[in-house]
């Protein structure tokens, strides 16, 4: 991580960014998914690498949301996950063994080494002393491995559900879902989430492997486990991902460093709750952030985000896709005033664009029949509700 921000280290700026009694909350896959699929939002960025937790905070600025797992999924899915490595991981390495290929797993040749130790740092250098010391010719299951990942400046520590090591030293990894998986195949949404999460895992995994001798084989096709059609007995599926790695690594890449974001802020910013609420705010809307509707599905400050984009009146609040097809008119009046012809370059592609809609809009309006005035529209609605009465009475 690096060590400083201007004169003040950078561990004590988050610290204070984060508030004096405030615990860090640890970024996870899922988080680490939606940043990098919108990685021009400084505002996240910089919220995730302190440590924020921003259902709190959305809490704190009247914007609650309801992101996130369901109690009862979080039960369901513990529940199912202990049913399948339940027996020494017996079961999820036959699964594996059954889509990986190789030869059958026994309890002979079967290892789950520990991986305790003390704090993140400590526990994600027993998983790589436990990668790299897997036997050649037996199956080896990391069960909860602690992996680390250099996000924009810092370090971000994420803990796979499994990660398997095959007899022939391929190293794959293994998500465990609780939603089924109906005559071999299972939701394509809840797949992809499932593949872009597993993505950042094998990133960190490629770290790894990166620094052993000779460098083992990461497989870019994860095992996603899930329960096979309305049961609860397990079943598996390989998936590649190659696709949402390439993807991940990109965005990640060009996510800005938290130490550029942080230094940019006044001296003694802080998202501490315990203040006042307009200072809370301001604090907030002193990091730039980037909206789009997908943040709903993904980020705890989507709803401040939007209401703060509505109020503006940003063109990113319609989506990315329209956004992109405006090109530098970034505002709705803009867009208006455009179209109008009251401004903007007639050269450009956009505004020649809205012109054109807007006079063919015009046009239909002109060539239209009049609308019905209130007093007969009010008339044909008391005939239409009569023939009804009428019709209902003779059935």
């Amino acid at each position: 991580m690096p060590t400083t921000t201007g004169a003040e280290p950078l561990r004590t700026r988050l610290a204070t960014l984060r508030g004096p009694d405030a615990q860090p909350k640890p970024l996870d896959a899922r988080a680490l998914a939606a940043l990098a699929a919108n990685p021009g939002c400084r505002r996240r960025a910089l919220l995730d690498g302190a440590g924020v937790d921003k259902s709190a905070l959305a809490e704190a600025l009247g914007s609650p949301s309801g992101f996130g797992q369901s109690q009862f999924a979080f039960i369901r899915g513990n529940a199912f996950e202990a049913r399948v490595k339940g027996d020494g991981g017996a079961e999820l390495l036959r699964l594996a063994h059954q889509k990986l290929g190789g030869p059958e797993p026994t309890p002979a040749t079967s290892r789950v080494p520990e991986l305790t130790a003390v704090g993140p740092e400590g526990r994600a250098a027993r998983t790589e002393l436990a990668l790299g010391e897997a036997e050649a010719g037996a199956w080896t299951l990391l069960d909860h491995p602690m992996v680390a990942l250099d996000v924009a400046g810092s370090s971000a520590f994420l803990e796979p559900d499994a990660v398997v090591v095959h007899p022939d030293g391929r190293w794959a990894v293994v998500e465990i879902k609780s939603f089924p998986m109906i005559d071999g195949s299972a939701d394509a949404a809840k797949v992809g989430a499932a593949a872009r999460q597993a993505a950042v895992y094998v990133l960190a995994l490629e770290r790894i492997a990166a620094r052993i001798d000779p460098a083992p084989e990461v497989g870019h096709g994860i095992l996603l486990v899930c329960p096979k059609d309305f049961s609860n007995l397990p079943t598996a599926s390989l998936v590649d991902i190659r696709k949402q790695r390439a993807v991940t690594r990109r965005q990640l890449a060009r996510l800005t460093r938290i130490e550029d974001i942080a230094s940019a802020l006044a001296p003694g910013t802080t998202f501490a709750l315990d203040q006042p609420a307009e200072q809370l705010t301001h604090a907030v809307e002193s990091v730039p952030a980037t909206y789009a509707p997908e943040c709903l599905a993904a980020c705890e400050l989507a709803f401040h985000c939007r209401d703060r984009a509505r109020e503006q009146g940003a063109v990113t609040a319609l989506g990315r896709a329209i956004r992109g097809e405006l090109g530098e008119l970034a505002t709705v009046d803009a867009v208006l005033t455009a179209a109008r012809g009251e401004a903007g370059d007639p050269d450009d592609p956009a505004v020649a664009a809205l012109r054109r809609a807007a006079a063919l809009r015009a046009e239909a309006l002109a060539s239209a029949p009049p609308a019905p005035r209130m007093e007969e529209a009010a008339v044909r609605t008391e005939e239409a509700a009569g023939v009804r009465e009428a019709g209902a009475a003779c059935r």
